[in-house]
């Protein structure tokens, strides 16, 4: 297998221009309001490696899978991120100094991954992931694809931490609890209207 830097780009670019207005960008800014933004970015760059993996190898099979429950599930998830969210901190919270921040390694990874790992089924990344390894070369696709979609999570975090140190925490908290809820929403509607 030989690398070409031109595929490389071209996977790059597609996937990163494709993954920007996605859902997932804005789960991954959510979480990184209310969690430590570096775990979050290793729970969903990691989901995102088994989705380009899974996309290389399995190529155009991925579109095979049952959308319906698929979506319903990540629905699913959207709406709990929704609820922790906007469920916010109690006076306890905000003695502390502001809202609670959920630090620990494990739940948070866990969290990033799940949510990330669950919504990106049969998602456009992925499919024009596979489209793209089909032709342009494995190794050289997978490459560029996960190198776009971890770069948007960097971005989306960094976005997310540069607003929660500017704005009131409660209110990034109720903003992206209120995001969390429209993903859910969308994604719902998107499950039944196909």
């Amino acid at each position: 297998m030989t690398l070409d830097p031109l595929a490389i780009l071209a996977a790059f670019g597609l996937i990163f221009l494709a993954e920007l207005p996605d859902k997932t960008m804005f789960a991954s800014l959510a979480m990184g309001t209310r969690m430590r933004p570096l775990y979050v970015w290793f729970g969903t760059s990691t989901a995102f490696l088994v989705h380009v993996a899974l996309a290389v190898g399995a190529g155009g099979l991925l579109g095979l899978l049952p959308d319906m429950a698929v979506k319903l599930v990540s629905a699913s998830l959207f709406a709990f991120g929704a609820f922790v969210l906007l469920r916010g901190g109690g006076d306890d919270d905000e003695a502390e100094g502001g809202g609670k921040i959920i630090t620990g390694f494990w739940p948070v990874y866990t969290t990033a991954f799940m949510a990330v790992f669950i919504s990106e089924w049969g998602d456009l990344t992925q499919i024009t992931t596979a489209n793209l390894a089909a032709s342009k070369g494995l190794l050289s696709t997978a490459i560029g694809s996960a190198a776009a979609l971890m770069t948007v999570s960097a971005l989306a975090l960094l976005a997310g931490r540069f607003i929660a140190s500017r704005v009131p925490l409660k209110v990034v908290q109720r903003f992206g609890g209120v995001c969390m809820a429209a993903l859910a929403t969308w994604t719902l509607i998107e499950a039944f209207t196909g």
